[in-house]
């Protein structure tokens, strides 16, 4: 027999011991969300509950296989036959059973994102739409705005006006492309990770002896990650509850951060409105970080409205204050960040266990070069190095030829940008170029637009324009002005039709502008970016390298779930920590105050918040900024920097760094 008492903490063994009813376990971080449940199921199964009628749905087949298996350890249960997993791993089992009440064959398919976008380009192709010829989006966008209409419940114009206003225009066809999707999938029996969960749905809506199979099969349903579901996934899990109700949800609403993906935050807080007669319960002790670190979080948090109310508290004893930290501009940052991580690796602390965390991918840009400067190894979590991204090198690309118009590489990779140029074609243009003394110049004469075949010359034409606006703005050109002038002839639509992140990426790349401010001519600033992108590659190569280990740099989002003994957030300045976009939405200011809560829980020992005082900001120059609303919040006085917003606070006053 589990000896709970030694085993768990009094808030713990309340929400184990539990016999039956809806109830809602709001676990705070590292309060021990995972070990909750775990012993959870052991208690179920030790009392006599028959594997087979426990489901037990996670985000990840990583989580659900990590909980059995310690439920294994604990109990000597054979556990087969207890369904544990994600919910499209759940879906799969009861849709390979009955898919055929939906009219597909039970033998279905089951086709991955790539496949699906490959699917929407042929649906383009069969309506007649010439996307090649027309600003429209490729298979991958629409399958992004499909896909979160469908998982949000949320029509596809609600969805464009929202998230993709640029193409209002194409509504009418892309509301089209979905109904032939939909259509085609069920034609060639097959089925996309949205539809496991739509018509999982729809089986136990459409078919009640269905519904009262499964729903009386499962005398207990558990949920992880309760937060992060959508409303699909939570509806399906009230359906299965719905016979014996014996349903327990465990998430943080405080940590509820993916909206953008379709989670539904109403679903935790309004849990107890769809269950009243739920219990509730709150794990409030937290084994992660100390004292210090949980005043601040708990500080910060309680600014939401609309939330259940708690108090982390810390096992651990006193520690280190956390650190607010000004800076003069964001070089200045990357040097504080990239000296103090090598202070503290000298005084024994491994890279493995450092993490620099940020709101948006582009903030990591200066840091990356600095680390890299400096030989600090480093892993990004928040996708590639920064100047290793295509859209990136697309742009390195026009400013190399630009710098030396004798690029054969750069003059590609522009080429390729433009519709009906290929490889081949891409070879006879530059054939023609490397001929004449200056290859910029003869790609603005009217010849230019013959060197390659007729259906070429629309992309020749359209660079051709692109090329004469950049040398007009001579002896002024710069990245900056480049930037501009690719943005405005066609590059951010090139975006919008390829990417799902577009206005992303369009931000990177005015981040990238406004950072070659800080060198004296083109040419330094590409010779900057080769040498960091070779050292990184080199560095990458390094047999040694392989086993070093790395400081971690990831986006808040990323970071969710993980921990590190030394945690430095930087860019925590408005408009950057909240992301001024991210303010636009209704419910986007307390969204992002539950990201600032998520990156400081990540920290066990030391917490540093970093902002630089003066920021570039496009067409103003240098201007001076604010700490994020965040930090100065966490004081009724609204106070920082030397006043300090609360007793707890360390501040670097002295920029020296």
């Amino acid at each position: 027999m589990i000896n709970y008492e030694k085993e768990l903490n009094a808030e713990q063994i309340r929400v184990v011991m539990e016999e039956v009813g809806p109830l809602l376990v709001i676990a705070g971080a590292g309060s021990g969300k995972t070990r909750t449940l775990t012993y959870r199921v052991a208690r179920l199964l030790e009392s006599g509950v028959n594997p087979e009628r426990i489901l037990l749905a996670t985000f990840t087949n990583k989580a659900a296989r990590s909980m059995l298996s310690r439920v294994k350890s604990l109990v000597d249960v054979d556990l087969a036959s207890l369904w544990g997993g994600t919910y499209h791993h759940i879906a799969h089992l009861i849709l390979r059973r009955n898919a055929h009440l939906l009219g597909y064959g039970r033998n279905f398919a089951i086709i991955d994102a790539e496949d699906a976008s490959q699917l929407i380009n042929a649906c383009i192709s069969e309506k007649g739409i010439d996307a090649k010829g027309n600003k429209f989006p490729k298979g991958n966008v629409l399958r992004d705005i499909i896909s979160l209409s469908l998982n949000t419940e949320v029509s596809l114009e609600d969805v464009v006006s929202r998230r993709y206003p640029f193409l209002l225009s194409c509504l009418e066809d892309i509301t089209s492309i979905a109904s032939l999707f939909a259509l085609r999938k069920k034609k060639l029996n097959v089925m996309d990770f949205d539809d496991l969960l739509i018509n999982w749905k729809e089986l136990l809506l459409k078919f009640p002896d269905v519904l009262d199979n499964y729903s009386k099969r499962f005398l207990h349903v558990l949920v992880d990650e309760y937060q992060d579901t959508n409303i699909i996934q939570a509806d399906i899990v009230d359906l299965m509850a719905s016979y014996h109700r014996n349903l327990m949800v465990v998430g943080d609403d405080s940590q509820s951060i993916y909206a953008f993906r379709g989670a539904n935050y109403a679903n935790i807080f309004h849990f107890p409105k769809r269950y009243p007669d739920c219990k509730l319960f709150k794990l409030e002790t937290n084994y992660r970080s100390t004292p210090e670190i949980l005043h601040l979080a708990n500080l910060s948090i309680v600014n939401n409205e609309n939330q259940f109310q708690k108090e982390l508290r810390s096992v651990r004893r006193t520690g280190l204050r956390p650190v607010l930290v000004p800076l003069e501009n964001a070089g200045q940052q990357a040097n504080f960040v990239a000296q103090r991580i090598l202070e503290l690796f000298r005084e024994g602390m491994p890279l493995e266990e450092m993490a620099v965390l940020y709101r948006a991918h582009y903030h990591s840009m200066e840091l990356q070069m600095e680390l890299t400067r400096r030989g600090v190894p480093y892993e990004i979590r928040s996708g590639i190095r920064f100047f290793e991204q295509a859209h990136i090198k697309d742009v390195a690309a026009y400013l190399k030829i630009i710098s030396n118009p004798f690029d054969e590489l750069g003059w590609k990779r522009v080429l390729g940008l433009y519709k009906k140029i290929g490889k081949v074609t891409a070879d006879k243009v530059w054939k023609y170029l490397s001929k004449h003394e200056n290859p910029l110049q003869a790609a603005t004469r009217n010849d230019f637009l013959n060197c390659a075949s007729k259906t070429a010359a629309p992309g020749l034409m359209k660079l051709q324009n692109t090329l004469k606006t950049l040398l007009s703005a001579s002896p002024d050109i710069n990245p900056q002005n480049i930037i501009e002038v690719l943005m405005d002839n066609g590059y951010r639509e090139y975006l919008q039709e390829r990417y799902t992140d577009a206005v992303s990426r369009e931000e990177d790349l005015y981040q990238l502008g406004f950072f070659s401010a800080k060198f004296s001519s083109l040419e330094d600033f590409l010779s900057e970016v080769a040498l960091m992108t070779n050292m990184a590659e080199e560095d990458e190569k390094d047999p040694d390298t392989a086993t070093k280990d790395k400081i971690i740099l990831s986006t808040i989002h990323q970071a969710k779930g993980l921990e590190w003994s030394i945690v430095m957030m930087i860019w925590c300045a408005d408009g950057m920590l909240p992301l001024a976009r991210a303010l636009k939405d209704p419910d986007g200011e307390e969204e992002e105050r539950r990201l600032f809560y998520v990156a400081t829980t990540r920290a066990k020992d030391q917490l540093y918040l970093c902002y630089p005082l003066i920021d570039y900001s496009r067409g103003m120059g240098n201007m001076v900024i604010n700490p994020s609303r965040f930090i100065r919040e966490l004081s009724p006085a609204q106070r920082y920097s030397k006043s300090c917003p609360y007793d707890q606070w360390v501040v670097n006053e002295n920029h020296r760094y």
